[in-house]
C-alpha cells in the first residue's frame, strides 16, 4: 500500500511539474516583438532542439524504469536467481518433497546426463 502512494504522490509531482512546461509550450512566440522571427529555427536550434529532445526523453526513460525497479523490490532479484538454479537441483528438490517417486528420479537423471 506503502508503494501505491509513492506512486501516486511521484505521479503528482510530475505532473505539477510537466503541466506548466506543456502550457508555456503552447504560447504563441514573440519573435516579432524581439526582432527575431521563425529564421532562428535555422542554425544551432535545429539542431540542438531535438537533440534536447532525446536526452529529456532518455532521462524520463530512466527515471521510469528505476522508479519501475524500486517498486518491484528484492522479490524480482529473488526470481532472478531461481532462474539461475540447475536442474538436477530441481529435480532433486521434487524428489525430496515427495513429487516424484525413485524410479522417475532416476530415469530424469539419466535424461539430463548425470
Amino acid at each position: 500500500m506503502r508503494r501505491l502512494w509513492i506512486s501516486a504522490l511521484a505521479a503528482a509531482g510530475a505532473s505539477l511539474v510537466l503541466v506548466p512546461i506543456w502550457a508555456w509550450a503552447q504560447m504563441p512566440a514573440d519573435g516579432d516583438r524581439y526582432g527575431y522571427g521563425h529564421h532562428m529555427m535555422w542554425g544551432f536550434g535545429m539542431i540542438l532542439g531535438p537533440l534536447f529532445f532525446i536526452l529529456v526523453l532518455a532521462l524520463v526513460i530512466a527515471v521510469a524504469v528505476v522508479l519501475v525497479r524500486w517498486l518491484a523490490g528484492p522479490g524480482h532479484v529473488a526470481a532472478q536467481q531461481m532462474q539461475a538454479r540447475a536442474p538436477l537441483d530441481i529435480l532433486k528438490e521434487r524428489f525430496a518433497r515427495g513429487e516424484i517417486d525413485k524410479d522417475e528420479f532416476d530415469e530424469r537423471r539419466r535424461v539430463l546426463g548425470d
